[in-house]
């Protein structure tokens, strides 16, 4: 029986496990960085004890200092969460040594599937099919060639320790594998303190299809049946469901019984998933699958499995932990309908997702949804740790119903203060491509991801949502609040000319001016164009509710300095307000490459005096567990590099300056 568990990780992972620990009745312990004093994990737990630092190696990372926390805290064990130490093998023998227990499989059973080339290899010999695979770590340029043409163009490089589309790498020429493998090794080390990587064949347009397994103590494992994953970007997963739509049952009890008895080969314990390959059908129909790893810990997707089949995971990890049974396979299931889910993360689609770091205002979900988040109401975004902000979840009897379910909780959705996904998200699960079950791996090859992330609200919508932040920004105004009140919109020299407001949307500027008589709302233009038969039927600084053509509509208002957001069940757009009079501000160089977030600059590909074309890489930067190629847009020559490798650089930080030949 487990009385206190200290868990070994933060943000949606800590709290959702510290949410079935209350129902339990056991006492929760976090442990928080620096950067993490203030989250929302550390004031949902029981206790808390702080580690230091802020990167994940000066904290999180630091097995001796997590031991040592949770027996000051009187834990009696430990849940690792997804990350971090999750598939440590060496972690988990510490816990067991300090007499704590480890909330995951053995220490063995980490070792044996926590090298992806090792769990290769013990698949091969239990009979699960493999695609072709090499080792590329300490090879020559020619081991690295021979490699390559033993694997087949394209490959994939991969990170042996690896998971969440870190340290990969998709390669389609023989010219381009060593700065891939360097690359993915340098981005595995940092992430995962392995740098060790290999290639495997690349199967494109293909489906990720895993399966849940869970093992005991008397070697019994069982399977909760089956999730896909196809739609991802940069390897990484943003849409589950579960059950998976693309397979037959042949091929779906086929899939179950590979993974038990991947299982059953490394005797296996606790939670765990095995992944695999969907291949495109074969000219008669039929499906081939292939073993891809197996992940020893709970997986960020397990909430829809949990949701069909009407159970949680993580008690059950908490049964077994202590020494309790896995239930007979008879006894779970039937599946029940169908659940899907989406990862919120701070990321730009329409700027290659580029992360997005700094405080959320407002986080707010619509929808009789369940939530799993890292925020609540308000938070902020670190540069130090993984951009995923929250996971929604919808189930429905059927997959078009979860869709359209998760779809509209999204558009009717905000939050405030940094850039998000969930645009693109939206528009993905709409797509009708996505709803015929053709969103197979290349679904964002296919469609550009910066056309499905523009803002959901088009050009036509914008000016309701212009008029209605223009609105709310007067009633602020005029209730005379000191603190709230704002000059520097809204202004108007002849009482009987239209109230004028300027907003900027990103760098564009909006005119707005509308009249008011006697509360009403007269006439109202936004960009010089006249808003048809506008009628005002309420109005606050929290809420605007207007009519425009006919069609009414609710708009809620919430307000953060001089950023005005309006959201609706159409989307969610932020305005700012423009100041009547600008302050001078400072001048930039003509050609100046700015840093857009906080970072730690991995190595400079330029020097003073280069030429440059636009698109070239003038260096890598690190900021959020991943790597950024940071490209020049002006072609010209590089008259200065005031940044070196190492440096840790704040958001708008000068790195390069390319002067126009």
């Amino acid at each position: 029986m487990i009385n206190r568990l200290l868990i070994a990780n933060r943000g949606e992972i800590a709290r959702r496990i510290m949410r079935t620990c209350r129902r339990l009745g056991v006492e929760t312990v976090a442990v928080f960085s620096d950067a993490d004093a203030d989250a929302d994990f550390v004031a949902d737990a029981d206790l808390s004890v702080p580690l230091g630092g802020n990167t994940p190696a000066e904290s999180y990372l630091r097995v001796d200092a997590i031991i040592e926390a949770a027996q000051r805290a009187g834990a009696d064990a430990i849940h690792p969460g997804y990350g971090f130490l999750s598939e440590n093998a060496v972690f988990a023998q510490a816990v067991a040594d300090a007499g704590l227990t480890f909330v995951g499989p053995s220490p063995e059973a980490i070792t044996a599937m926590g090298s992806k080339l090792e769990a290769k290899a013990r698949m091969e010999a239990a009979g699960v099919p493999l695609l072709p695979s090499a080792t590329l770590t300490g090879l020559t340029s020619d081991g690295l060639a021979a490699a390559g043409e033993q694997v087949g163009y394209p490959l994939l490089v991969k990170a042996s320790a690896g998971g969440g589309g870190r340290g990969m790498r998709i390669v389609t020429t023989a010219p381009d594998l060593a700065d891939a493998t360097e690359g993915a090794t340098r981005e595995a080390e940092s992430a995962f303190g392995d740098g060790t990587v290999y290639a495997e064949r690349y199967v494109s347009p293909s489906r990720h299809v895993e399966v849940q397994i869970f093992g005991d103590d008397s070697g019994r494992v069982v399977h909760f049946h089956e999730r896909e994953c196809s739609i991802q970007r940069r390897h990484q997963k943003i849409i589950e469901e579960a059950p998976s739509p693309s397979i037959d049952d042949a091929t779906r009890s086929a899939l179950h019984d590979a993974a038990v008895k991947a299982g059953e080969a490394i005797g296996y314990t606790n939670a765990g998933t095995v992944e695999f390959l969907l291949a495109p059908p074969r000219p008669d129909g039929s499906l081939e699958f292939f073993f891809l790893e197996v992940n020893t810990r709970l997986q960020v997707e397990h909430p829809v499995t949990e949701a069909i089949l009407g159970t949680d995971l993580v008690e059950l990890q908490l049964s077994v932990a202590a020494g309790g049974p896995v239930p007979d396979q008879s006894s779970i299931g039937p599946v029940s309908g169908h659940a899907m889910e989406a990862r919120i993360y701070a990321e730009d689609p329409t700027a290659g997702f580029q992360p997005s770091t700094g405080p959320v205002h407002r986080f707010s979900v619509a929808g009789d949804v369940r939530v799993d988040t890292a925020i609540e109401n308000t938070g902020a975004v670190s540069q130090y740790y993984d951009p995923m902000i929250a996971k929604v979840i919808t189930h429905a009897p059927n997959r078009t119903g979860a869709s359209l379910a998760l779809a509209r909780s999204l558009a009717s959705s905000a939050v405030d203060g940094i850039t998000t996904n969930r645009d693109l998200l939206v528009r993905i699960l709409r797509h009708p491509e996505f709803l015929g079950d053709q969103g197979d791996s290349s679904f964002l090859e296919r469609h550009d991801p910066a056309h499905l992330g523009r803002p959901l609200v088009e050009d036509e919508a914008l000016g309701r949502y212009a008029v209605a932040a223009a609105l709310s920004q007067q009633e602020r105004n005029r209730a005379g609040d000191p603190h709230t009140a704002s000059v520097t919109s809204g202004f108007r020299n002849v009482f009987t000319a239209p109230q004028r407001t300027v907003l900027a949307l990103g760098e564009e500027e909006m005119d707005i001016s509308y009249r008011l008589q006697r509360g009403q709302l007269a006439a109202a233009t936004v960009a010089g164009a006249s808003l048809s038969n506008p009628y005002l039927h309420a109005m606050s600084k929290d809420q605007i509710d207007l009519a425009v053509g006919g069609i009414r509509q609710r708009y809620d208002i919430t307000h953060h300095d001089e950023a005005i957001s309006v959201t609706s069940s159409d989307g969610n757009v932020v305005f700012t307000t423009v100041p009547r009079f600008s302050e001078p501000g400072d001048q930039v160089e003509p050609g100046s490459t700015l840093s857009t977030m906080p970072g730690t600059i991995v190595e400079v590909k330029v020097a003073e005096g280069d030429t440059v074309a636009a698109g070239d890489v003038l260096l890598i930067m690190e900021a959020m567990k991943m790597e950024l190629s940071i490209t020049t847009s002006t072609p010209g020559i590089v008259s200065s590099v005031p940044i070196s490798a190492g440096d840790t650089v704040d958001a708008g930080a000068i790195l390069a300056v390319v002067a126009v030949d």
